[in-house]
């Protein structure tokens, strides 16, 4: 192999320790989660417009809990998928199965037919699943160190994707509304699929040894959630993921009233509108749908630009100054303030913030630390049980919100106390990452995970 660095991985070493070879598939997948992530960010749009405009912000509340629901039976289907094809196959069918799901709800959304809670159930599943076997395929081709080293490229890339989606919806969204939108998503999902071949094959080319073979081949019969109770470490991370998301959740729950509230607010024009004592007309429910759509896709446009800047400028440098283990308590830290300023001052300017720093920390220091946590395991570990963790159990931590709102709801509980609820739920969640972090040190030792740094 050659030792001189391309001039792609010089310039990818600005953003973390890239060396000579690796250059190339780390941009690959890279651009793979950048237009991952860019797709799912304009259905996330159109997701939020639709549910908020036609029934409102408890309806998207309750929603969350059903698609724990429809992924209890999706990850053994999925499972059952992964033991009978190989990667290749199993992520680029699963991408294409999404992608005809959305010709679908075009053609029911144009015919008249309402398509916001439905459609919102499936973004879930799709969320989880298309991430998740993203991650789960940067995982089996990386080894510990490698991964340790290069993810945080691949999480810029989905990072940069999300930004460009979430911006780009924003501007183009009151012009042609939300059905052309899914068909755009639809054709844009081939790309990822043919990046995923792409990769693959270099891959499989390069790796001739009997790790590379036993990667095309199907995985070994596992269930995931089997897998996730039968093993400490991944139950913890299930029991992590679940507290992240019944947080970061009940957060969104209420920005969601806020912004519902500003949005109707400055569309109907009486008082019994607004106090929800009628039903909004088409006109109005349009008028709400582009308010909220452009409201936060602005709030979405903040939270991917500061995400790209913390995945570029800050993920590796944590890494090398703190460990994965040091990383995994940044988030709750950063959650517990904003959530604390919340419950002292509750309106929508400083719920605005909290959210935004919550979200962009989130989906860049947390989530690449979050991956990283998977790449010491077994390939049937990486897969089936991170589909269940990245699936299941962070949609069953919308389950548990959408109680905790119907029991807001019927206290009448404001937005003070649902802030205060989440400081409770997030001291328990920094527990929970005290006893990973000791868990991930008897797999990866203090000394080896230095040198992986």
């Amino acid at each position: 192999m050659n030792d001189r660095k391309t001039w792609v991985e010089r310039t990818l070493s600005v953003i973390t320790d890239v060396r000579p070879g690796e250059g190339v598939s780390a941009l690959l997948l890279a651009t793979n989660g950048f237009f991952l992530l860019a797709f799912y960010y304009i259905l996330k749009v159109i997701r939020d417009a639709l549910i908020l405009s036609e029934s409102g912000a408890v309806a998207a509340s309750y929603s969350s809990a059903g698609q724990a629901l429809l992924l209890l039976a999706f990850v053994p289907a999925y499972s059952a998928l992964a033991s009978r094809v190989n990667r290749l196959r199993l992520i680029c069918g699963v991408t294409l199965f999404f992608a005809s799901n959305l010709v679908a709800f075009y053609l029911v959304g144009v015919s008249g037919i309402r398509i916001g809670i439905p459609f919102y159930l499936w973004v879930g599943v799709f969320n989880m699943t298309a991430v998740a076997q993203f991650w789960a395929f940067a995982n089996d081709l990386y080894s510990t160190e490698r991964g340790k080293r290069l993810f945080p490229i691949l999480g810029l890339g989905a990072n940069v994707g999300a930004l460009v989606g979430s911006a780009a919806t924003a501007l183009i969204f009151g012009g042609i509304g939300p059905y052309p939108l899914l068909l755009i998503a639809a054709a844009g999902l081939l790309i990822p699929v043919a990046l995923t071949i792409w990769v693959n094959t270099r891959e499989r080319a390069t790796r001739r040894d009997a790790a590379g073979g036993q990667a095309e081949r199907p995985l070994a019969k596992a269930n995931g959630f089997k897998l996730v109770f039968s093993q400490r470490y991944l139950f913890l991370m299930a029991v992590m993921v679940l507290l992240l998301n019944l947080v970061n959740t009940l957060g969104g729950f209420v920005q969601n009233t806020l912004v519902r509230q500003y949005a109707v607010n400055g569309a109907v024009t009486d008082e019994a509108g607004r106090q929800g004592d009628r039903e909004l007309t088409e006109q109005e429910r349009g008028a709400v749908a582009a308010s909220v759509g452009s409201i936060t896709g602005g709030i979405l446009t903040w939270v991917n630009l500061l995400t790209m800047l913390f995945q570029a400028l800050l993920v590796s440098r944590i890494f090398k100054a703190i460990g994965v283990r040091g990383a995994l308590f940044i988030l709750p830290f950063i959650a517990l303030g904003g959530y604390m300023a919340i419950a002292l001052l509750p309106v929508l300017g400083v719920v605005r913030i909290a959210k935004i720093l919550e979200n962009s920390t989130d989906y860049s220091v947390s989530n690449t630390t979050r991956q990283a946590l998977f790449l010491p395991l077994s390939r049937e570990a990486k897969y089936t049980a991170k589909q269940a963790i990245d699936a299941f159990f962070v949609r069953f931590g919308d389950f548990l919100q959408a109680g905790v709102v119907l029991l807001g709801t019927t206290l009448a509980f404001g937005v003070r106390h649902y802030a205060l609820l989440n400081i409770a739920f997030v001291v328990v969640w920094l527990f929970v990452a005290r006893a990973i972090a000791k868990e991930h040190k008897k797999l990866v030792p203090v000394d080896a995970e230095e040198r992986a740094a």
